[in-house]
């Protein structure tokens, strides 16, 4: 397959060939003349496949073996298709003159801004391998974290989700068998059986109103949350919400804390490290306190002194910075908290999987006893129903 090509050969017979990945729209970089889709540009690869192809890499370099050279053993052994491509297309780019940092920022969705920024000061420096085993130890770090916080809301998603088609299936198939047969006894039946009857019947006689209505707000809501606005106010409602607002926020500081120590350790200015925070966090809270950090550092203040103006970030984090400060290491004592908040996180997910079990099991218990006891209390009432 045709990954890449030079502009001089665009013209010709290749260019027509089914295989070339370059039948639709394509973005050509001025310097190298390598031809680049723009749906590949737009693809996005796994946080997983990432960083295995970096700690991949940042062995090979380490072990001394040239960057194209490497590229070219890893490209061999990716099965994934689309990142195939990309590294190919890199791999292309980079024989025909183009640096490694600039090759990726061709993919923002995939190569995230601290990617990229620690592989072009790891260029300018010379110190490409050592970049690389930083961005290596960075993302896996950030996968540990992210499995962790996705684990903490897997577990009631997929358990609430099992219940609502248990409790529809009742609802739809069960009960309306129970209200035929309570029908015949030509008596009324008590409330509670009766609203159950009514509810049944609404929803087998609009189900497909019902899961159109779902999908809609789903979608919409989705769409929303994608927006500023969406996102401000997730935030918000998330930080009222127990436990999880907690995890939520301990989460996006132990991110921010790590990406702000390896950004600042590996030499990247203090305000473009600051950018690249907001973009990794993702937090309308800390977006907005990163803008304050910036405008405070371009006054001439100190790091510590803006975090303790700022409510979001709890005084461990202003003391850890004023210490570091003192003793000449910020990055180091900022590292120390992201650790810190990352035990915090783990230890909040295991002790919350421990609370929701039973308190899943004890409300399934008592939902399905409801539909249980609703059904069966005219059986129980028998003889006063019977004429």
């Amino acid at each position: 397959m045709v990954l890449f090509e030079e502009s001089k050969v665009e013209n010709s017979d290749d260019k027509k060939t089914s295989g070339s990945l370059f039948t639709g729209e394509a973005k050509q970089s001025q310097k190298s003349g390598v031809v680049l889709d723009k749906k590949l540009r737009k693809a996005h690869v796994k946080l997983d496949a990432l960083v295995a192809f970096t700690e991949q890499l940042s062995s090979m370099l380490k072990a001394g073996l040239p960057l194209s050279h490497a590229l070219d053993t890893i490209v061999a052994e990716i099965k994934d298709k689309t990142f195939h491509d990309m590294l190919d297309y890199i791999r292309g780019a980079i024989f025909a003159g183009e640096s490694f940092s600039s090759c990726l920022r061709q993919f923002p969705l995939t190569f995230p801004p601290l990617f990229y920024s620690m592989v072009e000061a790891g260029e300018v420096s010379g110190s490409l391998p050592d970049a690389m085993q930083t961005v290596a130890e960075y993302l896996s770090a950030s996968l540990r974290l992210s499995k962790k916080f996705k684990s903490a809301l897997t577990y009631p998603i997929v358990i609430i989700s099992m219940s609502s088609l248990l409790v529809m299936g009742l609802m739809i198939w069960v009960v309306p068998v129970f209200g035929e047969m309570f029908g015949g006894f030509g008596a009324k039946l008590p409330w509670l059986t009766q609203k159950l009857i009514d509810t049944s019947d609404f929803i087998k006689g609009n189900i497909f109103t019902i899961i159109i209505t779902i999908a809609a707000v789903y979608y919409g809501l989705k769409k929303f949350l994608m927006t500023p606005k969406g996102a401000e106010t997730l935030d918000i409602v998330l930080q009222y919400v127990p436990i999880f607002g907690v995890l939520v926020k301990k989460t996006n500081i132990a991110r921010f804390c790590r990406t702000y120590s390896v950004l600042i350790a590996n030499g990247v200015p203090i305000l473009k490290s600051l950018d690249i925070c907001t973009n990794v966090a993702n937090s309308f809270f800390l977006t907005r306190a990163c803008e304050k950090i910036k405008k405070g550092i371009q006054s001439g203040q100190q790091l510590s002194v803006l975090m303790g103006n700022i409510p979001y970030f709890p005084r461990i984090v202003c003391n850890m910075a004023k210490a570091g400060e003192q003793s000449g290491n910020v990055e180091k004592m900022i590292r120390n908290v992201a650790v810190l908040y990352e035990n915090d996180v783990n230890n909040i997910v295991s002790a919350l999987t421990s609370l929701l079990e039973p308190f899943v099991i004890c409300f399934l218990g008592i939902l399905i006893g409801v539909i249980v006891i609703a059904m069966f209390m005219p059986i129980f009432q028998l003889s006063s129903l019977v004429h």
